[in-house]
């Protein structure tokens, strides 16, 4: 058990065995590579071989996933054209200050009602699988096969979308903890707190180390001090640089890699990213990765099955309800998503993962509940096994469907 060289044996025979058949499990009906691997974890975890064991050792899944996600956003934000963002702010605004919130209200509630916990604890639960995961989500717009079968506007949508709102729920899973801790002045609390300091700082943090980085390696080029810039290092620096100096400070660490990278990105001119993007691709899922195996190691097989039906339920009523209902209702002002067909397949493909995961640990860590745990990742491994299933057909669906629409234009 826990053995340093049979856990390594293990994951890096996984990652090595993801690389080389991705393209094949991508572009087949089979499911997408996080769910692999979270499969792979269960088997080598408690549950199966027990060949990975960490108990309750939450701080590691918290710190593990906090530097998975910002390694994971720095990737994300690069990936993102630099124009995208400034043409679809309205979108975006949209999907960030009225989806969201909509999706913390709903799975809180879903939460509430089907399993019967108390109010607050179930709005933690919510609150921690509103974002959608930027991991998961880089699966499905990424590779070959998502850009023949998805356009780069849906794509870059669901990547920004992703990207940013990891960071933006912590304030709604800081409103829940405070609310539990009964804090005075919750409200005025929760403002300068979570939104103010948390995330404004974050925002500001975020800005200024990408910018100053920008400008730092366009400075160091000109003047030729430095050899050819190994860009994949570069910006794994700056992502742990800014993830380490958000926990230093206590601001949203998470919220400020994204910032980062996409100022960054701004300073650069996108020339960088666009000769190094395939390596940078390869290091996220040499190190995103083994965080699935993490988690499928850690799941609480026996607190699901005494859920028993109930909890099969709330894992339907959450996929179904949680998002899909809210980006449809709002998509005429969404100008990003031209048609129905758009925002079906952008409200399905809001999954919940690695995020999720570091906001339960996070929870778990603060407030010592054990149903938060044991609820939310049963959540977690629905999303994932659900939407890994159906990534691959519904995207070929939605391509067919475009193909049509465009064959009847051209007509």
């Amino acid at each position: 058990m826990n053995d340093p060289n049979v856990i390594l044996v293990l994951i890096m025979g996984a990652i090595l065995a993801a690389g080389l058949l991705s393209s094949l499990i991508k572009e087949s009906f089979s499911p997408s590579i996080p769910l692999l691997m979270l499969i792979f974890g269960i088997i080598i975890g408690p549950i199966g071989f027990n060949a990975i064991n960490i108990g309750t050792n939450y701080q590691l899944v918290e710190e593990a996933t906090r530097i998975t996600l910002a390694i994971s956003l720095m990737g994300v934000a690069l990936r993102i054209p630099r124009t995208f963002t400034p043409k679809n702010w309205k979108s975006i605004a949209v999907v960030l200050l009225l989806v969201m919130p909509l999706m913390f209200l709903s799975s809180g509630i879903l939460v509430y009602f089907i399993i019967g916990l108390p109010l607050g604890i179930a709005m933690l639960i919510g609150a921690a699988v509103t974002p959608t995961d930027p991991v998961v989500a880089s699966s499905i717009v990424t590779g070959k096969f998502a850009e023949n079968k998805i356009s780069k506007r849906i794509r870059h949508f669901i990547s920004v979308e992703s990207g940013a709102n990891d960071g933006l729920a912590l304030p709604f899973v800081l409103l829940v903890i405070f609310f539990l801790e009964h804090s005075h002045n919750l409200f005025q609390k929760w403002i300068f707190e979570a939104v103010l300091y948390e995330v404004g700082v974050a925002l500001l943090l975020g800005l200024l180390i990408g910018i100053i980085a920008g400008y730092l390696l366009k400075i160091a080029e000109d003047k030729k001090i430095i050899e050819q810039i190994n860009f994949l290092s570069y910006t794994l620096a700056i992502s742990l640089l800014t993830v380490g100096i958000g926990a230093l400070i206590n601001v949203d660490g998470i919220f400020a890699v994204f910032i980062a990278g996409l100022a960054f990105d701004q300073v650069i001119k996108g020339k960088e990213r666009a000769e190094e993007e395939k390596f940078q691709e390869s290091i996220n899922r040499f190190f995103v990765l083994p965080i699935f195996i993490l988690i499928g190691a850690t799941i609480p097989g026996g607190a699901w099955f005494n859920l028993g039906g109930v909890g099969v339920i709330l894992c339907v009523a959450i996929l179904l309800f949680r998002r899909l209902p809210f980006i449809l209702a709002l998509k005429p002002f969404m100008g990003t998503l031209k048609d129905y067909k758009d925002a079906l397949f952008v409200g399905w493909f809001g999954p919940i993962g690695v995020a999720a995961v570091y906001y339960l640990s996070f929870s778990l860590n603060k407030l010592g509940i054990p149903q938060v745990w044991e609820i939310g990742t049963l959540i977690i491994f629905s999303s994932i096994l659900v939407h890994g299933i159906t990534a691959s057909p519904i995207t070929r669906l939605y391509h067919k469907r475009e193909d049509k629409k465009n064959n009847l234009v051209s007509v």
